[in-house]
């Protein structure tokens, strides 16, 4: 590890202490060996001008919720000094006490929540002080001699303190521990199990000494770690069918729908394949922060990816009884257990899986996961992984402070955790659909044969896949995708389609009727078969097509569309029947006169108003309602169908097209 400091980038900041501390945080916290998703925290002691102009000693620290390798000035809180070194000396506070009076104590109530260690840096003599959660340190500490280990590494002039809590408690014991200390021959502070803390007066001699100091031990362990040969890694094997089965029963422990994302990397594979995985990946964590994140132990799967269905479900419920005892163990009686579902899943042959309701929420624990797992490996290698008890995880993961935020709840999206397939999701109706199953947070694949489906969707959660849906094979590579990124498939939307030229029937060549067919009745026929056996297995499953108004009411000239869309209803029809024992829903939207897709061009519409002597405006809103429908409408309502609004609802066919006379 070496310093990341830049002068010609920190000078400039030499007279603003904060944006110095947004800028040295921003390279801590820029590395993940540090710092992840939130853990470590920094700060900074100044003087500024109160409302009257009197100068205030504040601490600039760490705000909640932000993260140290992106932080902005405003995600600092400027806390009074005179209250938090005041708190310091009460011989009891709870923590929810101590956020309550460190929110008070701030000279800006719009400032972010102060971290539950401001007091901890306030009592640091020092202008600036880091903390983090080094990988390579937490290493050593989760050893049976790891406190020798860190002592003979580091000598007398550390601090050294055995595992306390965070906040108040952690406080108050460094507090008193350093009542005498003269903390100039201190190089740092070393929490065990926690993390180092390292200051100066300086913002680049602080962050330097934290980066020394974290060098030594990454020297350490690559030196004495004992030399392995590693184990031959073949390619992670696929079962995509075993992957959904395992997350519907990890989301009907959890109680919610959850994505369940695979890592088959060589590492991930190597570490599953472990004589003794079982073992050391369920003896404790890297640090006990990361236990809100990933849950104290994963589920490790006891079969590889030939598993035995029942197997799987098995191993889901015995990891939920599992937790169930680990709770009623340690519980005051006062407390609410949070659900037993695993947030992570040890599987042999595959690698590993990470269960999350959003695709944010999945990646943090697949980054945590991996540090872990290289901490893991690090440790055996050097003598042996040995983690703190599970009292003392157990503490945080039923931190008041925790507790209060569940009691506090909070409404999620109504589709969050749910995974939808989209056909035709380039523009018009298929695009709206996209982003409306994701603004209610479902995660998407969109399917569209235009190949920037790639690259059309920033959002995290929505998989852009080129795909022509009258091919077999590119539809069934699709489906597949969707259960590996996701880990299976609750919503279908067909709504691919084309509206061919008006002919009739005496003249219509052969090939236009072909085509209709298959693309607007069979491409919906395939990727329903293909996407059958993980409905099976979806949460709620719902499958919405795309029909047309000309189902019950044709035209002259559109035989080819109104025959395929006629089709496609009673395909609907019939699964909806032969389905419904699995418990999936089938049902039919008829929208009519959507003129906000590609094929409706000013031109276009201009022409067909003219046809009827009516303006555009008047012609968009030619329908019993005098109301003009738009590609969101019949995005919105597709939503409502694949929604627990519908739950009991299977087999309709709904117009959304402002009433129209011919259908009514």
């Amino acid at each position: 590890m070496k310093s990341l400091w830049n002068e010609a980038d920190a000078a400039p900041l030499a007279d603003d202490p904060l944006q110095l501390r947004v800028y040295s945080s921003r390279l801590l916290g820029g590395d993940p060996s540090l710092v992840l998703h939130g853990g470590g925290n920094t700060s900074v002691k100044t003087q500024v001008a109160d409302l009257f102009g009197d100068p205030v000693q504040v601490l600039y620290v760490k705000g909640s919720g932000w993260n140290l390798g992106t932080i902005e000035a405003a995600g600092f809180a400027p806390v009074r000094m005179d209250v938090l070194l005041r708190m310091a000396e009460l011989a009891q506070l709870s923590d929810s006490d101590m956020v309550k009076y460190q929110r008070a104590a701030m000279l800006d109530p719009n400032a972010p929540t102060p971290s539950v260690e401001a007091i901890l840096h306030a009592i640091i003599p020092f202008r600036y002080v880091d903390h983090s959660h080094a990988d390579a340190i937490c290493t050593l500490c989760n050893t049976p001699d790891g406190e020798a280990r860190i002592r003979q590494l580091y000598g007398p002039n550390m601090f050294y303190v055995p595992y306390v809590m965070p906040g108040f408690e952690l406080a108050r014991a460094v507090y008193e521990m350093t009542r005498n200390v003269d903390w100039r021959q201190l190089s740092g502070i070393l929490l065990m199990s926690h993390g180092l803390f390292t200051f100066a007066d300086s913002a680049r001699e602080s962050y330097e000494k934290h980066i020394a100091l974290v060098n030594q031990a990454e020297e350490y362990l690559a030196a004495h770690a004992q030399t392995a040969t590693p184990a031959a890694v073949e390619s992670a094997r696929e079962n995509l069918p075993a992957l959904a089965r395992l997350r519907r029963a990890v989301s009907h422990t959890m109680g919610a729908p959850v994505l369940a994302v695979s890592d088959a990397a060589a590492e991930a594979v190597r570490f599953a394949n472990l004589p003794h995985v079982a073992d050391v990946a369920t003896r404790g964590l890297l640090t006990p922060d990361h236990v809100i994140r990933t849950g104290r132990i994963p589920l490790v799967l006891g079969g590889d990816t030939t598993i035995a269905p029942a197997q799987i479900d098995a191993d889901v419920a015995a990891f939920a009884q599992a937790y169930a005892a680990y709770f009623e163990r340690n519980t005051d009686g006062n407390l609410t257990m949070l659900d037993a579902a695993p947030r992570w899943a040890v599987w042999p042959g595959a690698g590993t899986v990470a269960f999350g309701r959003t695709v944010g929420a999945v990646n943090i624990i697949n980054d945590i996961k991996r540090h872990t797992i290289r901490a893991i490996q690090a440790a055996q290698a050097l003598e042996r992984w040995q983690t703190l008890g599970e009292r003392e995880i157990f503490d945080i993961e039923y931190w008041e402070l925790e507790q209060a935020k569940l009691k506090k709840g909070g409404s999620t999206p109504p589709l969050q955790g749910k995974i939808a397939i989209v056909t035709g999701a380039a523009s018009g109706i298929g695009r709206a659909c996209v982003m409306a199953l994701h603004a209610q947070g479902a995660a998407v694949a969109a399917l569209d044969i235009q190949p920037q489906i790639q690259e059309m969707y920033e959002q995290p959660g929505v998989l852009g896949l080129v795909c022509d849906v009258t091919k077999d094979q590119e539809l069934q590579q699709a489906v597949a995708e969707t259960v590996r990124r996701f880990g299976g498939i609750d919503i279908l939307i067909g709504n691919a389609g084309i509206f061919p030229s008006s002919q009739p029937i005496a003249h219509m060549g052969r090939e236009q009727w072909d085509r209709s067919l298959a693309l607007n009745l069979t491409s919906h026929q395939r990727l329903l078969q293909f996407c059958i056996p993980y409905l099976e297995l979806g949460i709620d499953p719902a499958v919405i097509f795309i029909a047309s108004k000309n189902v019950p009411a044709p035209g002259p000239g559109a035989a080819a569309y109104s025959a395929a869309k006629a089709g496609l209803t009673q395909l609907a029809r019939v699964a909806a029947l032969e389905l419904g024992d699995a418990g999936i829903r089938v049902n039919v939207l008829h929208p009519n006169a959507v003129f906000d897709t590609g094929i409706w061009t000013p031109e276009t519409l201009q022409k067909r108003a003219a046809s009827y002597g009516i303006s555009v405006a008047e012609y968009k809103t030619n329908n019993v309602l005098k109301v003009e429908i738009t590609s969101h409408d019949v995005a919105a309502l597709a939503c409502a169908l694949a929604s627990p609004l519908f739950a009991k609802t299977t087999g309709a066919q709904i117009p959304i097209d402002g009433g129209n006379e011919r259908v009514i």
